[in-house]
């Protein structure tokens, strides 16, 4: 009797124990998992009944433009600043361009030598013709030989080769000037459009390379812009030249953005512009389509700045 009671105990202690570590393994878990909470910004409501989300990327019209430098060299100077509003070929930075002033005044030097030389050809042209201008008009051609007059006549052309080389010469020479001015003027880097300055990468004493990571200064128009979405490749078919779509701003769903279709870029690429989302794909292809906006007047927006896109789509 005494051992039934024993052994009845001890396995209600035993199920007392396993229940008991089950509610402390509860607690853990309620202590560690926080309470599902409301998200800090409501999410924007769908304004199509059936549309493709995309993520976009703020650009300026007609896109960035991405300024280079023709040759590798020491940037000299910077004549623009971030945010600096600009005008169709205004100077924006300058290559150090002591080498070719150095060759330029070289070629200068010879110019002159070659002009000088030119001069002389043509003295001594003007000076042979004189003379045998003066041996034709002698009335009594006896008085010169045939042969003094072949030689002055020789001595002539010989002149005006000699003229014609040292022209040849001097136009050699303005055209290895020119040659320079026109490397000197590549080492200006020029706006090749009005906008403005969205970013500086270069700096006075830097080294400038024709292949940088990131290019020298970024400019483009910034009173009106573009986004470029990156739609799915599954959800690729769905796109039609014309669509209507709508963008949001990341963290501030308020401000919506009415856009109007602009292109289709038929080229699938892999997918570079990244939200940062743990739940993102990376390794995912995408198709570009590109609309226009007008700048919100409510809230300011930047060149660079993703933003959520819903375009509208028929079903599947």
């Amino acid at each position: 009797m005494i051992s039934t009671v024993i052994r009845y105990v001890t396995i209600l202690g035993a199920i007392a124990g396993i229940l008991m570590m089950v509610r402390v393994m509860r607690q853990q878990d309620d202590n560690e998992l926080p309470q599902a909470a409301n998200p800090p910004v409501a999410p924007a409501a769908k304004p199509f009944k059936h549309a493709v989300a995309a993520t976009g990327i703020l650009e300026s019209l007609s896109e960035n433009v991405a300024i280079g430098v023709p040759t590798p060299g020491l940037v000299s100077a910077v004549l623009v600043h971030p945010n600096d509003p600009i005008t169709a070929g205004q100077a924006l930075f300058r290559i150090d361009d002591r080498e070719l002033q150095a060759e330029k005044i070289t070629q200068l030097a010879q110019l002159e030598s070659v002009r000088a030389d030119h001069e002389v050809r043509q003295a001594q042209v003007t000076k042979t013709r004189r003379q045998l201008e003066r041996l034709d008009s002698l009335a009594d051609s006896k008085a010169i030989s045939r042969e003094q007059l072949d030689a002055t006549r020789d001595d002539l052309a010989i002149a005006e080769a000699q003229l014609s080389a040292a022209k040849a010469t001097i136009r050699s020479a303005e055209a290895a000037i020119e040659r320079l001015n026109l490397l000197l003027a590549r080492l200006t880097m020029h706006a090749p459009k009005a906008g403005r300055v969205l970013q500086v990468n270069i700096r006075a004493g830097e080294y400038a390379t024709t292949s940088p990571r990131s290019p020298a200064i970024l400019i483009g128009e910034t009173d009106r812009l573009q986004i470029r979405a990156d739609v799915d490749e599954q959800n690729a078919t769905r796109i039609r030249p014309g669509q209507k779509a709508i963008a949001t701003l990341k963290g501030d769903p308020r401000v919506s953005m009415p856009l109007t279709f602009v292109r289709v870029e038929p080229y699938i690429i892999p997918k570079i512009s990244l939200t940062g989302a743990s739940t993102e794909r990376v390794d995912t292809r995408v198709l570009q389509v590109i609309f226009s906006l007008e700048r919100p007047a409510e809230s300011p927006v930047y060149v660079g700045q993703q933003v959520d896109v819903m375009i509208e789509a028929p079903e599947r």
